[in-house]
């Protein structure tokens, strides 16, 4: 009778009775076992049970209570267990040092109770009389965990968010709200967790999806947060969808795509359209000069002034054309500067010589201020002369009366060394209020009672453009009424 007691026990109870050596080896493996942790007697005979069914975190502890098993006779303890899948569950252990005829020393009898349903249950209620309120009146859905994994409390934010109906999440695995691919990795990363908890802020994480009750996947941001009480530690999860947020951001790589795309167009467009452009106006250009010099023939003064006014209009639609497909280049990144060794002295005096018969036309004087001896830098020398003819080619067009003065000065020492090229006018000065805007693109600013003056625009927008791909910038000081000072400031290296 007794016999079949045991074999009763052995098969049809639904706790695990599992019988070890004191190393550890199983030797007897239950139904019960079976069912709980998912092993076969089979699979677990003569093999270590902290290896199989707890968790690395808590072998030390399990170690310890077999040797008090052994040292006491009989030990109760509650603990987490690890099934054959990786899911974790509590039970209530009562591990017995017993002996059997053909072993040699005593043997440990444990018996292992399922107790996850009690325990989930037990801290629900603790967390629900403690939190509740708290967690009802946060915007995010909370779903709060033990260790094993099983949700203790959620609030109804999480409920409405993922499909649930209330209390429907309490003592189902959180992994539940995570799609199929994701569940494996979680549960390691959950141990992890537990074994260092920390605080994780929302959205410093990698990119997850929710799972919803009808199979529906969702994004979402998660921010974790340890909390431990006296009876055990959880870990709360606020979850945020933002399902908006990466709509919106996939619209704005959409419409950052297309952007690119037709910028590149527009890159095409005036790559090809360059030399269809610049072809015919030079060819106006050039037959209107032949015909003005009178080549093929004499003018009349309605004739001449005519050519004049076509060949003073394709000149400006050239220089148009040409600071547009210059801007678009820069901004493109197209731009191969080729720094060398540049006198920038002799470059100052030959950009004053260039446009001397333009000032002298309108009578102004135009000053050079340079240094008797060579002044050599490191730079690109076709940008910097092309900044300081937009630079004095403006302070002539706007200046009616008295002169332009171009320097040449060095400034700083060692690192900090400096060159600077500036152009001071004696024209009506740039209000403060408008000086903002004045390297913007297509800005143009006429002072009060000014004529407006024929321009593009662009000049001083390429200028500040090519300065800052030389490493310098150009800044202003003006007043109303009292001229200009445009300073090219490059580093002197």
């Amino acid at each position: 009778m007794e016999s079949r007691f045991e074999d009763l026990l052995s098969t049809q109870s639904p706790d695990a009775f599992i019988v070890c050596t004191g190393e550890g080896q199983v030797l007897h493996w239950s139904a019960g076992a079976e069912s709980i942790f998912g092993y076969t007697a089979a699979d677990v005979t003569s093999r270590d049970l902290a290896e199989l069914t707890v968790p690395p975190e808590l072998v030390a502890e399990h170690r310890r209570y077999i040797a008090a098993t052994l040292a006491t006779g009989l030990v109760t303890y509650e603990s987490v267990r690890r099934r054959k899948d990786g899911s974790l569950l509590y039970v209530d252990v009562s591990s017995k040092a017993v002996h059997s005829a053909g072993h040699d020393g005593p043997l440990v009898l444990s018996a292992e109770k399922d107790v996850t349903d009690l325990k989930v249950a037990r801290d629900a209620n603790l967390m629900e009389a403690r939190f509740r309120d708290l967690l009802e009146s946060t915007p995010d859905g909370i779903v709060m965990a033990n260790p094993t994994g099983h949700i203790v409390i959620a609030n109804s934010q999480a409920e409405r968010l993922f499909g649930y109906a209330p209390g429907e999440l309490r003592g189902k695995s959180v992994d539940l709200l995570l799609p199929a691919r994701y569940r494996d990795a979680h549960v390691g990363h959950r141990s992890q967790y537990f074994a260092q908890p920390r605080k994780r802020a929302m959205g410093s994480g990698l990119d997850l999806s929710g799972l919803r009750r009808d199979g529906t996947e969702f994004p979402i941001e998660i921010s974790l947060s340890p909390l431990r009480t006296e009876e055990s530690a959880f870990v709360m999860s606020a979850i945020r969808d933002i399902s908006d947020r990466k709509g919106f951001e996939q619209k704005l790589r959409e419409t950052n795509m297309e952007l690119a795309r037709a910028n590149q167009a527009k890159d095409r467009f005036l790559a090809s359209m360059s030399h269809e452009l610049r072809t015919p106006l030079n060819a106006i250009i050039g037959f209107t000069g032949t015909l003005l010099m009178r080549l093929p023939g004499p003018l009349t003064a309605d004739q001449e002034k005519q050519l004049r006014t076509v060949q003073g209009s394709a000149r400006h639609l050239l220089a148009l054309i040409n600071d547009l497909l210059d801007v678009a280049k820069i901004e493109a990144g197209k731009v191969e500067l080729e720094p060398a060794p540049v006198d920038c002295a002799a470059l100052v005096d030959e950009v004053a010589a260039t446009l001397r018969p333009q000032a002298e036309g309108k009578g102004l004087t135009l000053t050079v201020r340079v240094p008797q001896q060579a002044v050599t830098v490191h730079t690109d020398r076709r940008a910097v002369a092309q900044i300081i003819i937009n630079l004095t080619g403006n302070a002539i067009k706007f200046t009616e009366r008295g002169g332009i003065v171009l320097a040449l000065s060095r400034h700083g020492d060692g690192a900090h060394r400096t060159l600077r090229i500036s152009v001071e006018d004696t024209g009506p000065g740039i209000p403060v209020a408008d000086q903002a805007r004045l390297f913007t693109a297509f800005s143009r600013v006429t002072a009060p009672g000014q004529k407006p003056v024929e321009g593009t625009g662009l000049g001083l927008h390429l200028s500040q453009k090519l300065a800052t791909l030389l490493g310098g910038r150009i800044t202003l000081v003006s007043e109303s009424g009292r001229g200009s000072t445009f300073t090219l400031t490059l580093p002197d290296a």
